[in-house]
């Protein structure tokens, strides 16, 4: 890691922001999903753009939302399609590191698009990342279906307007300033991407970090893990968004010490409370956009540019 404010790295390339009447694909890379829960949110996605998915995407195998190569063919059309405007993910789970590799990564490079999602999705977004293009970790489809109108709004308005400021204010853990591109997503996801040597994330970016499910010396390890191998020696802040459901185990050690623990001395500003994550409240976030991080003593301010 580089200290506070060193290192600033310039803004990723963002895709055009998307206009009613714009194409957007839907496509499920990951894990199955609430057929109801997707039909909702086609639907609403359906007012405002439009949309073009294949009915393949409610097929379920196991764990995952069809075959491998069912789910490749889906994304890489949609890839490469230089008429779409926007990718958008029915859900997250697992999956989309099996077929990540085998994609068409050059035809998106050629022709950007939004790809949208979180927590599994984070996979693409570290491959948008690699290629120097932004990408937005909002909900998925599925989540859409249950949203209300505050997060449906936000979505449209992140997608639409993704260049307009954006601020937070967070529970200071680090202080320190820092000035960079916002990265980042999936913890646990983040990690498998290092361990497959995919992740590279730019020199002077602020790293945004959620998880769920993970007891808190799992995310210990994963931490420990990537700044053992130098994953993380380019980031110049770390702003955390929420942890669900990272239960203490017997010895008691919850996750909010092991995250001061393990990020609060890396001479670098961190903050917590981002409202991003795995839940209730899921702000979108413009990942490329200039992030600016002040951390003083008790509170910290994230603003997006």
């Amino acid at each position: 890691m580089t200290a506070g404010g060193e290192g600033a790295g310039a803004a990723l390339h963002s895709p055009a922001p998307l206009c009613p009447g714009d194409l957007i694909s839907v496509v499920a890379p990951a894990s199955g999903f609430n057929a109801l829960l997707g039909w909702r949110g086609l639907g609403f996605l359906a007012e405002r753009y439009r949309v073009r998915f294949d009915r393949n995407m409610f097929e379920k195998r196991g764990y995952l939302a069809g075959s491998d190569d069912r789910r490749r063919d889906e994304l890489a059309r949609a890839l490469s399609d230089p008429s779409v405007r926007a990718i958008v993910c029915a859900r997250g789970g697992y999956g989309v590191s099996r077929i990540v590799a085998d994609l068409p990564w050059e035809a998106f490079a050629k022709h950007p698009k939004w790809i949208v999602g979180f927590s599994d999705i984070t996979a693409l977004h570290v491959e948008a990342t690699r290629l120097g293009v932004g990408s937005v970790h909002a909900p998925h489809l599925n989540s859409l279906g249950q949203s209300d109108a505050r997060g449906r709004n936000a979505w449209l308005d992140a997608l639409e307007m993704p260049e307009r400021p954006r601020s937070y204010v967070l529970q200071a853990i680090a202080s320190g300033e820092a000035r960079g591109p916002l990265v980042g997503g999936n913890l646990t996801v983040l990690h498998a991407c290092a361990a497959a040597g995919r992740l590279a994330l730019p020199r002077g970016c602020v790293l945004f970090l959620e998880d769920i499910g993970e007891r808190p010396y799992r995310i210990d390890r994963v931490l420990t893990t990537l700044v053992q191998g130098s994953h993380l020696r380019g980031v110049a802040g770390v702003v955390l968004g929420d942890f669900t459901e990272c239960f203490p185990g017997p010895d008691g050690v919850t996750i909010e010490a092991v995250l001061r623990e393990r990020l609060g001395s890396a001479g670098i500003p961190v903050a917590s409370g981002l409202p991003a994550g795995h839940g209730d409240r899921n702000d979108p976030l413009v990942l490329g956009r200039i992030a600016e991080l002040r951390v003083t003593a008790d509170r910290g301010t994230l603003t997006l540019r």
